[in-house]
Parts: structure tokens; C-alpha cells; sequence
């Protein structure tokens, strides 16, 4: 579940993007790089090849001899995976109706993390190692805030299109779907993912229309009553005799039963009697 009332981190794998930084992260800098990222500091940004590159205003430092708003080029790099262990995810996936439906549908699937935790591999990154970033301001510290404004960026962009995230793993949107659709399961699902409705007939009206009927020759009420035809006769039903069924619901021991024996049981041995002695009752 996404975390409400915020610009970044809405789907879930943008807020695990954004939990990742945070624990390596300086609070005080994400803190300041948000800002950069809401306030229109960050003037030019796009990604292209798994590499997010963008230009960050700085801020005026007579400090550092810094007289003029200065313009940071600035990048940020995720670590790939390599081919080899994108084709054994890709064969994983492939057996997985419920995630490749999800992807054909340009969808993240909640189940994507454990198919990658199966191959000992993880798609949204997990350590500061796994980021390799670089920024032409002077602050020696990594992530500077320039690079936090940008890392926010890139957690919108992930809300927005999960895809990115593959792409700067090393697989873009078009060659993972490529794979997917080599598989028999993936070509079976694409097939009912992209199947169009029939079209619509037209109908000269949205209500049915009346039509007249004939009447049929009137019929005699002996006929009306007792039908053109004679009804079989009816089969008789054998009785089913269900003993003693009232006394058996009383129970062995009925509030009005004050003798040690079973009230059933003397009930029964009663009826018995009663047919011995009465033929016709059997």
C-alpha cells in the first residue's frame, strides 16, 4: 500500500524505492533534495539507457566562490542484471499466469519480488551499492542534495510507469514483453488479452416491437378445463412407515418420563404389542 498525501511513493514499489534511500540516506539531505524535486530546481531531466541524467540549480555560496546560480549536471545509475540471470527470471516468469497477465497489461504484479527472490536476485534495489551516482557540485558527500532531488524524480516516474525500474535493471518494456510472448503460457494469454469484442449490431429500435397474432379457434370449456387430451393415470405412492417417529423425537428420557427405563424403548416395545395383536396394522 502506498503512503497518502505525498507527490512520490503512491504504488508500492515507489514507496519501497523510497524506503531503500532512506536507509542510507542523511534524513536532513532527502529532506532538502524533496524540496529540489517540488520547487522547480531540478530544470532538465530524463533518462535514457538505464541512466537518469539531469541539470539541478544550485544555490549561491560566496563561501565557496560561488556568485552566480550555478547548473549541476548530475546522473544516476542503478545496477543491472546481468543477461544470464534475466533469462533465468524470464523462464521463472514464464510459468506464472498470475504475473505475466499483470505485465501484458502493463501492470506491476505483487507477486514480482518473490519471483526474483526465487533466483536469489531482486528487482527494486536493497543497499547503496547497488546505486552508482555522480554530481558536478562540490559537496564531497554521496548522495548530495542535488542527487536527492533527482532520486524523487525517479520515484515519481516508477509510480507512474513500472517499467522504468526494468529498464534501469538492464531490460526495457519492449524486450521483456518480447520474452514473455516466446513462452506458450505468455502467447495463450496475450491471445485473450487481445481478442476484440464483437461489434454491435444495429436495431432499428431499442424496444421489441408488438406483432398481431391470430387468434385460435375458440375452446369449449370442458377443453379448457380438462385439456385436448387425457392425463395418465397418477402412480400410486408407496406409504413409507417411519416408526415410533413423534415418540422418537421426545427422546429416552422426556420431561414427563419419571421411570428408570427408556421412554423409547417402552414406546417401542408398546407398538409392538399393538401390531401383534393387530394384523391389519402391519
Amino acid at each position: 500500500m502506498a503512503r497518502s498525501g505525498q507527490a512520490f511513493g503512491r504504488t508500492w514499489w515507489g514507496e519501497r524505492f523510497l524506503a531503500a534511500l532512506e536507509r542510507f540516506t542523511n534524513p536532513g539531505r532527502l529532506q532538502r533534495g524533496r524540496a529540489y524535486a517540488t520547487n522547480g530546481r531540478i530544470v532538465d531531466y530524463g533518462i535514457e539507457r538505464g541512466t537518469v541524467r539531469a541539470q539541478v540549480r544550485g544555490s549561491i555560496n560566496p563561501y565557496y566562490g560561488i556568485d552566480e546560480e550555478p547548473l549541476y549536471d548530475t546522473t544516476i545509475r542503478i545496477a543491472q542484471i546481468e543477461p544470464s540471470d534475466w533469462a533465468r527470471v524470464i523462464r521463472r516468469i514464464s510459468t506464472r499466469a498470475d504475473v505475466i497477465t499483470k505485465l501484458l497489461q502493463q501492470e506491476m504484479p505483487d507477486q514480482i519480488e518473490e519471483v526474483f527472490a526465487a533466483e536469489g536476485l531482486h528487482l527494486l534495489p536493497h543497499s547503496k551499492g547497488e546505486f552508482k551516482t555522480d554530481c558536478a557540485c562540490p559537496d564531497w558527500e554521496n548522495p548530495c542534495k542535488h542527487i536527492a532531488g533527482v532520486y524523487y524524480l525517479l520515484a515519481r516516474d516508477l509510480d507512474r510507469d513500472p517499467f522504468v525500474l526494468f529498464s534501469m535493471r538492464g531490460l526495457p518494456r519492449k524486450a521483456l514483453q518480447a520474452e514473455l510472448l516466446k513462452s506458450p503460457l505468455g502467447q495463450a494469454l496475450a491471445s485473450g488479452l487481445t481478442s476484440e469484442p464483437p461489434a454491435p449490431e444495429s436495431a432499428e429500435s431499442l424496444h421489441a416491437r408488438p406483432t398481431k397474432v391470430p387468434p385460435g379457434a375458440p375452446a369449449s370449456h370442458r377443453a379448457f378445463w380438462l385439456g385436448a387430451h387425457r392425463l395418465p393415470p397418477a402412480e400410486p405412492v408407496p406409504q413409507v412407515r417411519v416408526p415410533a417417529l413423534v415418540v422418537k423425537k421426545q427422546g429416552d428420557y422426556p420431561p414427563f418420563w419419571h421411570r428408570d427405563n427408556s421412554f423409547v424403548e417402552a414406546m417401542e416395545e408398546l407398538y409392538e404389542r399393538v401390531r401383534t395383536k393387530s394384523p391389519e396394522l402391519k
